[in-house]
């Protein structure tokens, strides 16, 4: 017998529902609110969770993770009235068994409900990567999100599937990997990095398949493709999106075939890597426009995790500022920094449009900054994040203003969305401006440090109207 709870404020639906799943021999608890079913969930034992989308206190979709991080690890089934392929993405993400729009007949509910239970005796069976037991290899956080990765990552790792990272510049998707390759059975073997965005395109194929002596002009020696180092080991293409289209059919037969033939030479060799790539650019409408193959994508994506930026997830900022400043303090030599509230607090408000790569810069910059005091104050962190937290702060009091009684109507005050994206935009234009001004206009030293793509810095450059000027 199994425990299944239904969190669903339709009363109606909630007893009919269980009815069927009482008649099946389980046992079955309600809860009417996401609150009332998270905390119904670290009560008891729960096996599987019917989640409806749409409940008082908020959206069920975004309370996926909650449910999968509680000790009893419960396999959720999203439930709802009307589909929409936002929220169907957004619980396959966090984790979800299956995404069901509600109709005439409750078959594909209790087939679900079947394939769930079935799989969690499996589980038990077989003795599988728990998240305790993991090599993090520096991934550092405790909020649902986070832990959702660590499980997607103890979940992968063993098989040989090739995974596709996604995320924003500066998420940590080449260290995701890394724990991937750590925690697998290909740990002994290389870990080769190849950034797509950095290869020149005349000497694309011989960077990858290598080439033997004489093949071209300046070819004096042989070289081994970094293709051929990863044999044995993990090949981890970074910045995928940016990979030449004149390249990607190379690439596909020899994720097809694991064969490939190195420049000039006669026969072909093998290669047994394990494959994981990463990037911040949207492939499925690269390839509807036709830039990136649609067959090559799904090669790519055997196996996909998101990593979430690190605004949807301040909770994991005080775990990689407390992580990151024991690192740089010892690195540096010197006592470990003590740091204020009101470090922290500042730390909370800024969006962080360079995720964990820009915090981790940030800090790097406070503790120089505070050179001999023993504790960091906001003071210690660079100009553009105390001064976007300051903007910030004053159009929040503005808008607070509004919200008094006979002020403007509620209609006239822009929406979250709104407020968000500005945000964002005025951080990016901020960063850009710092950046530019820390390397003296020096691109290949700015793409270094951001991690962007020549292309993509550019891009960013010329939207937020930046001249650079050496």
């Amino acid at each position: 017998m199994a425990s299944v709870l239904i969190v669903e404020d339709n009363e109606l639906f909630s007893k009919a529902l269980a009815g069927f799943v009482k008649r099946r021999g389980h046992q079955v608890s309600f809860a009417y609110t996401c609150e009332n079913g998270v905390a119904t969930a670290h009560e008891e034992c729960v096996d599987v969770v019917f989640l409806d989308v749409r409940l008082p206190d908020r959206i069920g979709t975004h309370a996926v993770a909650q449910f999968r991080q509680v000790a009893s690890d419960p396999e959720v089934i999203v439930m709802t009235g009307l589909a929409d392929v936002e929220s169907a993405e957004v619980s396959m993400r966090q984790g979800a068994w299956a995404y069901i729009v509600k109709g005439t007949s409750f078959d594909p509910f209790l087939g679900a409900l079947d394939a769930a239970l079935n799989h969690r005796e499996e589980k038990l069976r077989s003795p599988q990567s728990s998240v305790d037991r993991i090599h993090r290899e520096g991934l550092v956080g405790s909020s649902p999100q986070f832990c959702g990765i660590l499980s997607a990552v103890a979940r992968v790792a063993p098989t040989n599937a090739n995974v596709l990272v996604t995320g924003e510049t500066g998420t940590g998707k080449e260290r995701l990997a890394r724990a991937i390759h750590v925690n697998s059975a290909r740990a002994e073997g290389n870990f080769v990095i190849v950034d797509c965005a950095a290869l020149p395109g005349s000497l694309v194929e011989s960077i990858l398949f290598g080439h033997v002596r004489g093949a071209f002009t300046g070819a004096d020696r042989e070289r081994q493709g970094l293709i051929q180092q990863a044999n044995g080991g993990t090949l981890f293409l970074d910045e995928i999106g940016e990979l030449p289209s004149v390249i990607q059919p190379a690439l596909l037969r020899v994720l097809q075939e694991r064969r490939f033939r190195p420049i000039g030479a006669t026969g072909e060799v093998r290669s047994d890597f394990r494959l994981i790539a990463a990037t911040n650019r949207d492939l499925d409408e690269m390839a509807q426009h036709g830039q990136f193959r649609e067959d090559l994508l799904f090669r790519l994506r055997g196996f996909t995790i998101n990593i979430p930026p690190l605004r949807e997830r301040t909770v994991d900022i005080q775990d990689i500022t407390n992580h990151h400043i024991g690192k740089i303090c010892r690195r540096a030599g010197i006592a470990l920094k003590r740091l204020s509230p009101e470090f922290f607090d500042t730390l909370a408000r800024y969006p962080w449009p360079g995720n964990v790569r820009e915090l981790v810069q940030a800090l790097e910059s406070a503790v120089a900054n505070a050179h001999r005091h023993d504790t960091l104050f906001p003071l210690h962190l660079p100009d553009h994040i105390r001064v976007h937290v300051a903007r910030m702060s004053t159009q929040c009091q503005s808008f607070h203003g509004l919200l008094t009684p006979d002020a403007v109507p509620p209609e006239a005050l822009p929406t979250l969305n709104t407020v968000r994206e500005a945000a964002i935009r005025n951080s990016e234009s901020a960063y850009l401006k710092e950046l530019l001004a820390h390397t003296q206009g020096r691109i290949d030293e700015a793409c270094r440090i951001s991690g962007l793509s020549r292309s993509r810095l550019y891009a960013l450059l010329k939207e937020h109207g930046i001249t650079v000027r050496p």
